[in-house]
């Protein structure tokens, strides 16, 4: 069901303010980034809050990049791609004291559209963790193939990949064109069907999570995505990660979700033109997940954080390290220097050199 909170103008959502301001505590907490020793934090729709993270111990937070309606965030080459409502925004990331608006490219999202009035939007009252209220403005990011970029968390709608940033909508995949970071252009988009909710970036391909399965797109030519093939479930929200040759794949049941399962599946993807399941796992309401190594780390809602071991593809279910329970998770990223989880009450850090003993070392807290 959709939740309006109200609707105005495209002239006037054009009219809001954009652009930094002082360092605020977040309200709520949505999804999460890495850039180099930064960590971005999205208040939804509200903008960006930005962190000095070199320490993950003791995060500096040192400004707030404000833009009305963003939900999604990339980053590549000190280029930040942000969502404003139904316009991309680029931003110049150089001076971290003094970030720029560069690029700003019109009627790329348009599922904020109210229908027969293309002059007029919706916007959204967007929880996040606690409830999904609109297919178009949940869910997070991918991670990134180019070390040139981010990275970010599972539950994707914006992801680069060879000179490209791909998102997508609630039916649609869209392609712009990078190769110049601070000039992002629209080249098309590809309608996918209703029910898409993630995307993933591996290996010159593009795995792409609906409600009722996972698309996969072989982006050897990165400007003309091609579908290799569909592997389907039953219905329900859907995020995937992958490494190696499998594809991990929660299933979850939730509002949007409804007469789903709660589930962990692994799919075979040696072949990515016949996908096959070869395991099943029954969680309690998996969200976000991320893998590193021989190690899944995967994100319960409200029943906390689970470590598993993946060595063996048919025993995970028998080879959990540690559940957090006392931590509302919805989304995860294994970074280079911490295990980062953002949840109901705010966005944690873990030392994660055991997968078996996380210790933390930070939080920032949502000031709700």
């Amino acid at each position: 069901m959709i939740k309006i909170v109200k609707m105005i103008s495209v002239q006037q959502m054009r009219a809001l303010p954009v652009g930094m301001t002082k360092a605020i505590p977040a309200k709520k907490t949505g999804k999460i980034y890495i850039y180099n020793d930064y960590l971005f934090i999205n208040e939804p729709n509200e903008g960006i809050h930005i962190y000095n993270n070199a320490n993950p111990s003791a995060p500096v937070n040192i400004g707030f990049l404000q833009i009305p309606g963003n939900v999604d965030l990339a980053v590549r080459d000190n280029i930040l791609y942000a969502d404003n409502f139904i316009d991309l925004l680029a931003f110049d990331l150089s001076n971290m004291s003094n970030i720029k608006q560069v690029k700003r490219v019109t009627d790329v999202f348009n599922q904020f559209y109210l229908p027969g009035a293309q002059k007029y939007l919706y916007t959204y009252k967007d929880t996040l963790v606690k409830k999904q209220t609109y297919k178009g403005v949940i869910n997070d990011l991918a991670y990134t193939s180019n070390s040139s970029s981010g990275q970010g968390g599972s539950m994707a709608r914006f992801t680069l990949m060879n000179d490209y940033l791909y998102t997508v909508g609630i039916n649609n995949l869209s392609l712009f064109d990078v190769k110049t970071a601070s000039n992002p252009t629209f080249l098309k988009a590809i309608t996918l069907g209703w029910g898409v909710e993630t995307i993933f970036p591996y290996e010159n391909k593009l795995f792409i999570g609906t409600n009722s399965g996972m698309h996969i797109f072989s982006a050897t030519d990165p400007a003309n995505p091609v579908k290799l093939s569909t592997y389907s479930h039953i219905f329900a929200c859907d995020p995937v990660v992958v490494q190696g040759k499998y594809a991990y794949v929660t299933l979850r049941t939730g509002n949007t979700c409804r007469q789903a399962t709660n589930q962990l599946e692994v799919v075979d993807i040696e072949d990515p033109t016949k996908p096959k399941q070869i395991a099943v796992y029954p969680m309690q309401n998996p969200h976000g997940l991320s893998t590193s190594g021989n190690n899944l780390f995967l994100c319960e809602g409200n029943y906390g954080i689970k470590s598993l071991n993946i060595t063996d593809k048919t025993k995970i279910g028998d080879n959990m390290l540690q559940h957090l329970n006392n931590i509302k998770s919805f989304d995860v990223i294994a970074g280079p220097k911490s295990l980062i989880v953002t949840g109901e009450d705010g966005v944690y850090q873990f030392n994660y050199n055991n997968a078996a003993n996380l210790k933390q070392l930070s939080i920032i807290k949502g000031q709700r």
